[in-house]
């Protein structure tokens, strides 16, 4: 009864920020500081973050020696302000990952800040309240915190920017100028952070709402936007260009065109056309796994969406579907799926079904859609601990005891969300969820994966050169058959990449000092080729394990010349 008393406080509280920082960092920090550099997308933003950091050059964005032509420069910038900031407090940071997701994590936490207090004008305070709280513990916004790139601080950028344009929808008459003027400042962040993404947001939420909101009886082409003048249009879009046009001329000039030619024809146009990097994906993939993305918050939110389209013609829900059934549908469609690209729409989806939650006449949902939210909720809670175990025990051969806590936690978690479930408390039962998961999520965060040794094999090996050869410039040290980011984030961007044994035994003959690891495809290869060139080479240690870009087995072996 305390707790449930604990609860019904918490959604009426008048100071929401303090409760929502605190269960975000509950939620966040596990793993945050102890869990590796991954490979590969956090691993090269980081590693080109830091040579921007080392060189002073922030208009190009290079990965060792190649540019990187893919996405603007704003996280990197963030990214080196960050180091900037922590070193010049006497924090060392250039060669801490951590220091590198810090503006993903920020970036979060904006997000579900903004969900509240700007989703106060669709939902009203105490939903609102209940939307931030479930936008917290989304899988797949847990793990974007985790990891240092762009797509947790562009949600920030598009969700004050949609909470912007809601009070513009709803309120146009008292729509001030420098609201406006914040709504088109954030889309130029965003456009700094990702392109094009963050502004197609609202335009794909606009048309559709000047669409839906055409009258009644009048041909296709009338459409209906009285909101759009409060958004000043005429100077908007030129202040959101202003906040990003300065870099992409300087990166034109510095690149001579090559950053467009390979951002748009050779990263945008590869992923909406073909499964770039092997992320094909068919249609409905997103709707498929959304039980898990957005675990454990989904099983509100699909039990909310029958009620929601069918109050379509209020104000709020219409503006609410406008902005996240368009986004949806779009990245249904483009051919590359990662399941961070429905991101920007999960705040409208929150505010919907904290709408539904805290609603005492709610629409009940087709039993088959509340079995269907209860499995997601049953099997992502008992199911990710279970696979974190496994993996434990297939990898490395023994039983995780941070695995069975957070099974433990997860049964119970369970258990008492279906209990509040069947009881209709369903305000109670969101808030629960995000608490409740506290645990569940640490124990693999901070427990399961930083441990799990075997797949962290690029900070093992540099650990053993520098033990080996404390001081050894980056330059000096040469690697075949694992090219992986975080080895480059490990050791320095100047390591060398070579391409087979044969040429790991040539750059050990270019100078003395120097150090390569061969992998054990290569390794008969790098040892006739010492021994045509006549080098005495020593063999100084192995390191073996896992690599999971590849799912496979690695063993690297050290030599240097004698």
């Amino acid at each position: 009864m305390r707790a449930a008393a604990f609860l019904d406080r918490l959604t009426e509280t008048r100071r929401p920020v303090p409760w929502l920082v605190l269960l975000c960092l509950l939620l966040w920090l596990p793993g945050f500081f102890t869990i590796p550099a991954g490979d590969r997308d956090e691993s090269r933003f980081a590693q080109a973050s830091r040579q921007m950091v080392d060189s002073g050059d922030y208009v190009r964005i290079r990965l060792g020696e190649v540019e990187r032509n893919k996405k603007p420069a704003g996280i990197h910038w963030a990214q080196a302000a960050t180091v900037h900031a922590l070193e010049a407090v006497g924090v060392p940071a250039r060669d801490r990952i951590w220091a590198y997701r810090l503006p993903s994590l920020i970036g979060a936490l904006i997000a579900v800040l903004a969900t509240c207090l700007l989703g106060r004008t669709l939902v009203g305070r105490r939903a609102a309240f209940v939307a931030a709280a479930m936008l917290a513990p989304c899988m797949v916004l847990l793990v974007e915190t985790h990891i240092a790139k762009t797509d947790a601080a562009l949600l920030a950028t598009i969700t004050i920017a949609m909470g912007l344009m809601g009070r513009a929808y709803l309120t146009p008459q008292a729509f001030t100028t420098g609201q406006a003027a914040a709504f088109w400042a954030v889309l130029g962040i965003g456009v700094l952070l990702k392109g094009p993404i963050a502004p197609m947001i609202p335009l794909l939420a606009g048309l559709t709402l000047a669409v839906m909101d055409r009258p009644t009886g009048a041909p296709w082409w009338r459409l209906s936007a009285p909101w759009l003048r409060a958004l000043q249009v005429g100077w908007g879009i030129p202040l959101m260009v202003l906040f990003a046009a300065p870099w992409f001329v300087a990166i034109g000039i510095a690149t001579e065109g090559r950053f467009f030619a390979e951002a748009i024809g050779g990263d945008m146009l590869d992923k909406v056309g073909s499964g770039e990097e092997a992320h094909w994906g068919p249609p409905g993939m997103y709707a498929a796994i959304f039980g898990i993305t957005a675990f454990p918050s989904a099983w509100i939110v699909l039990r909310a969406l029958p009620g929601s389209w069918a109050d379509r013609m209020q104000a709020p829900v219409r503006f609410l579907l406008a902005w996240a059934v368009p986004t949806w549908l779009l990245f249904e469609a483009v051919a590359t799926k990662l399941p961070h690209y429905t991101l920007p729409a999960f705040p409208a989806l929150m505010l919907l079904g904290a709408r539904w939650a805290m609603d005492p006449l709610r629409q009940a949902p087709p039993r088959w859609l509340d079995w269907l939210a209860g499995l997601a909720l049953g099997g992502v809670a008992i199911g990710l601990p279970l696979v974190a175990g496994y993996a434990v025990l297939h990898v490395e051969g023994r039983v995780e005891p941070f695995a069975i806590t957070g099974l433990a936690a997860g049964v119970f978690m369970t258990w008492a969300l279906v209990r509040m479930g069947r009881r209709a408390q369903w305000g109670r039962a969101a808030l629960a969820a995000s608490i409740l998961v506290v645990p569940l999520f640490a124990s693999v965060l901070e427990g399961v994966i930083p441990r799990l040794q075997a797949v962290w094999l690029s900070p093992r090996l540099a650990a053993q050169v520098a033990a080996m050869a404390p001081g050894l410039p980056a330059r000096d040290f040469g690697v075949v058959g694992h090219h992986e980011p975080s080895l480059q984030f490990a050791m320095g961007g100047d390591i060398r990449l070579l391409r087979d044994g044969a040429a790991a035994a040539e750059f050990l003959a270019g100078a003395p000092g120097r150090i390569v690891a061969v992998n054990d495809r290569q390794e008969a290869a790098f040892r006739r080729a010492a021994t045509d060139r006549g080098l005495a080479v020593r063999e100084l240690g192995i390191v073996s394990g896992l690599n999971y870009v590849r799912g496979r087995q690695v063993a690297m072996s050290l030599f240097k010349v004698e």
